[in-house]
C-alpha cells in the first residue's frame, strides 16, 4: 500500500523563546479548526501530549500563521519536529 506523503501525520510544531535559551521547556502548537475543518489558527501549549499531530504541510501552515499573526513571533524559534523527538 502506498501512503501519500501529504498524509504522513507525525509532526509537531515546537516553539522556544530565544531569550530563555535552554532554561525553559518548549511549547507546542495546538491547531484550532472550525466545524468544517478549516484552519483557524494556533495556540501554543506546554502539554506535548495535547499538541496537534500533523503533516509537514499542516505544520508549515501553522508556522506561517504564527509568524504573521503573533506580534512577538520574532522572539521565538519555531520549528517542525518529528513525533518522538
Amino acid at each position: 500500500m502506498t501512503v501519500m506523503e501529504n498524509n504522513d501525520q507525525r509532526y509537531l510544531v515546537q516553539q522556544n523563546k530565544i531569550s530563555d535559551g535552554d532554561t525553559k521547556p518548549p511549547v507546542f502548537a495546538k491547531v484550532m479548526r472550525g466545524k468544517d475543518g478549516k484552519f483557524e489558527g494556533v495556540s501554543f501549549i506546554k502539554n506535548k501530549e495535547k499538541a496537534t499531530v500533523m503533516t509537514v504541510a499542516q505544520a508549515q501552515e501553522a508556522i506561517d500563521w504564527a509568524t504573521k499573526k503573533k506580534p512577538n513571533a520574532h522572539e521565538y524559534a519555531t520549528k517542525i519536529i518529528c513525533l518522538g523527538q
